[in-house]
């Protein structure tokens, strides 16, 4: 018995891995010591958690430097604020031309021929009206997406015009009193045409949720944010598209004359309302209800609130000045309450900030009103209804409608109205609400559907300016196509590098090599961390290639070098045995919620986690490079599954890397997140970090693999790996491949292996790839 032990310990000590004792072997060049016992990468993770807050609360003074507000004039104001507002529009999706039309549709049976509603002081319609075309170039007169609510009109002359956008959970007829569920008061479109006006009720997506696919449990509005936000879209883009289509009409329909122009909604309609009061100068008054407040905890809300980039320009006091010198009315309503479990899809809640921040935004909108009524604008100003928490306090829908019909209006019926029940003449329209619903969500989708098949075509265009004449003159011409990738794709922090501060402690040894865990400095509070393999035969003076390899999701370095992982099969480790130094960096994707997390905190800055995963590596590079055992021109990298993802974007910018191998993940990605059609897509899947603003238009694989080349690039790709679909991989490849070998001539530069079998390093063509392109002589 006591022999078998002392064989077991032997062997272990042999050829597994056993606490670090002093040894010969080559160490890390100019490191502290390594103390502690704490988790690096919970610890990795909460410093990036910390310095995105940071970033998050110093973006209120940052977005200064993108406003140059004029405000000797109303109409210098506007002139000034222009570029803003291309801006907003731009990053919520707004990029479509609407359709012209006369006049909207009535939606109707031969029983009810489209009425829903005639009362004493209204008539009430179910209507459509056409919004967007379809975006194949063939179709540019075909509605694809239409708004549909309802239409109500006053008895006798109208005295102005109002959009009123219920909440998301709210449907059209429960604002105008034609449904149970609001009450009296807050029937705001209802009272609105009590009061004289015309009423266009829009209906917004709900946040129903339901098994996608059998998969992720997600609210209506977070499905179609998906594949839209994928395809530079947004389910707010969509929405505020309706709305401006109805003020299109209402701007049409008065022929010349002023068509008095309001716009007021609660929750997610408050939202949709301030977008469009800001946005759109033909607006005259907003009222706001349940959604004035900061944004710089956007991140916590419904993912189909994230919208890429706003906080570096636009917070909740930007966008009320955006209003100016018009009217914008809040009311201090308590929010919707939503709270999202999560399931699969993006934890959530809304919550109605404190009295105070919402002050703080109205009175930085107040100082810039102040200066128009300075310069002598007329009509300048806002006006704050301090409720009890109660929808449409008394006085938010007088001051409100008085701001758009002057004085026509007489704030005593105001007063008077929505005092019965329902409407006469109310006709039960449950399942005319569920088969709108349905039909509304139908058509985005569709739409959305169709913009990705369009996609090909406008990243062939955004890619035109590359110089395939040799292959100086593209490595020149793909410089501008990095920066926009780094800058408005990926993200950059304008930080600069830390010192390394390097601390290391060996922690590993078997009889072919050692391994040091590296912590770096890389910004305030984000540190990088990974594991170094270094040969025993390594000898003082020699200099050796790098590979970096990388873990997947919710991976850490030892899965690349211990117990042979089922996926990674201890490549660092084989490959270290193969005479190559290895580096196996831990990736911030990992403890689940706590890294998509992270994703939500970046979007709203217009960054990603990937806007700090590349310094991490640009640092490590910078650090590797330093050692005097490695050849700094020869630092090759390989990773698998979000480590491939990995493969794609980091090489791209971190150029480095002088090759790329994106193991177990390649595909023809913009369609893996948009498709709705795909089994494998992203859009049924619990991964609601993983779509990125705006790749259909822009970088797709391909797109990423031509910022590599001409550095060497290969694919991995095992025929039963459930990530995508074979003919996929072959379809974005076979891109690649044309690149490189029919346009400038380097074909010996890429390769793809196929083998039989899943989501796996083969570690058979790639290993070969890496001794012919980083000039190691493979094992005989």
């Amino acid at each position: 018995m006591m022999c078998n032990t002392v064989f077991r310990f032997l062997l272990l000590s042999c050829f597994f891995l056993v606490p670090a004792a002093a040894s010969r072997a080559q160490q890390p060049q100019g490191t502290l010591p390594l103390t502690g016992d704490a988790d690096l990468a919970s610890e990795m993770v909460d410093g990036i958690d910390r310095f995105l807050l940071q970033k998050i609360g110093d973006s209120r003074t940052g977005r200064a430097t993108f406003w140059n507000r004029d405000t000797s004039s109303a109409a210098a104001y506007n002139k000034s604020i222009a570029p803003n507002r291309q801006r907003l529009m731009n990053i919520l999706g707004g990029r479509d031309d609407r359709l012209s039309f006369d006049s909207p549709e009535i939606v109707a049976t031969v029983e009810d021929r489209g009425v829903v509603a005639s009362g004493e002081r209204f008539k009430a319609f179910a209507i459509r009206w056409p919004v967007l075309a379809d975006p194949a170039p063939t179709a540019k007169n075909l509605a694809s997406i239409h708004g549909e609510g309802l239409l109500l009109i006053p008895r006798g002359t109208a005295i102005g015009n109002v959009v009123a956008i219920p909440d998301a959970d709210q449907s059209p007829e429960q604002i105008c009193g034609l449904a149970d569920g609001v009450a009296l008061q807050s029937q705001f479109a209802r009272r609105a045409a009590e009061a004289g006006f015309r009423v266009v009720v829009p209906s917004l997506i709900s946040r129903e949720r339901s098994k996608r696919n059998g998969r992720a449990n997600l609210t209506n509005r977070e499905y179609l944010y998906r594949a839209a936000f994928e395809l530079g879209r947004h389910v707010i883009g969509y929405e505020l598209q309706k709305v401006l289509a109805a003020v299109d009409w209402f701007e049409k329909d008065a022929a010349g004359e002023d068509p008095r122009i309001g716009v007021i909604g609660y929750g997610e309609g408050g939202l949709l309302a301030l977008y469009a009061a800001a946005l759109d100068t033909r607006i005259d008054a907003v009222c706001v209800s349940g959604a004035m407040g900061p944004r710089e905890g956007s991140w916590h809300e419904p993912l189909d609130r994230n919208v890429f980039g706003a906080l570096r320009e636009f917070g909740g006091a930007e966008l009320g000045a955006m209003v100016l010198p018009r009217r914008l009315i809040t009311d201090f309503a308590d929010w919707p309450a939503v709270k999202l479990s999560g399931d699969g899809g993006a934890p959530a809640a809304l919550t109605t900030p404190s009295v105070q921040n919402i002050r703080n935004e109205l009175d930085a909108v107040a100082e810039i009103a102040r200066k128009l009524i300075e310069s002598g604008a007329q009509k300048v100003g806002i006006t704050n209804v301090y409720g009890d928490a109660e929808l449409f306090c008394s006085k938010a829908l007088p001051a409100f409608l008085t701001a758009v019909g002057g004085d026509n209006v007489n704030e005593a019926t105001v007063e008077q109205t929505a005092k019965t029940s329902k409407p006469e003449g109310t006709v039960d329209r449950t399942d005319a609400i569920q088969k709108r619903q349905q039909r509304q969500f139908e058509e985005i989708d569709r739409h959305s559907q169709a913009l990705l098949r369009e996609s090909p075509f406008v990243r062939k265009a955004f890619m035109s300016k590359l110089d395939k004449s040799s292959v100086e003159a593209y490595q020149k011409s793909s410089e501008a196509y990095r920066e926009t990738f780094r800058k408005d794709v990926i993200g950059a922090f304008d930080n600069k590098l830390l010192p390394f501060n390097a601390r290391s402690r060996q922690k590993w040894e078997t009889d072919k090599w050692t391994g040091h865990e590296v912590v770096l400095d890389v910004f305030p509070d984000v540190i990088a961390y990974g594991v170094l393999l270094l040969p025993k035969d390594l000898k003082p003076g020699q200099t050796r290639p790098v590979v970096v390899c990388q873990h997947g999701l919710e991976g850490r370095p030892t899965d690349t070098f211990l117990d042979d992982h089922r996926a990674y099969h201890d490549f660092a480790a084989k490959l270290c045995e193969r005479g190559f130094i290895t580096f196996a960096p831990q990736n911030p994707y990992i403890f689940q919620d706590r890294f998509r997390t992270l994703q939500r905190k970046a979007n709203p800055l217009g960054k990603t986690l990937f806007s700090v995963i590349v310094p991490q590596h640009q640092q490590i590079v910078n650090w590797l490079k330093s050692q005097s055992f490695v050849d700094p021109e020869r630092i090759g990298f390989y990773g698998l599954s979000y480590g491939g993802k990995s493969a794609m974007r980091i090489p791209a910018l971190v150029t480095d890397y002088c090759l790329s191998i994106c193991s177990a993940d390649f595909n023809e990605w913009v369609r893996k997140n948009a498709s709705t059609r795909l089994n494998f897509s992203y859009v049924w899947t619990g991964e609601y970090e993983i779509f990125e603003w705006d790749l259909g238009s822009t970088f797709n694989y391909y797109e990423m693999a031509a910022l590599i080349c001409p550095r060497p690039f290969m694919v991995e790709r095992g025929h039963f790996d459930g990530v995508g679909e074979d003919d996929w991989v072959a379809y974005e490849y076979a891109k690649v491949r044309h690149l490189y070998a029919a346009k400038l001539g380097i074909g010996d530069r890429t390769q793809i292996e196929w083998f039989v079998g899943p989501h796996t390093i083969n570690g058979q063509d790639t290993y070969a790839f890496l001794h012919k392109h980083l000039n190691w002589p493979a094992p005989q």
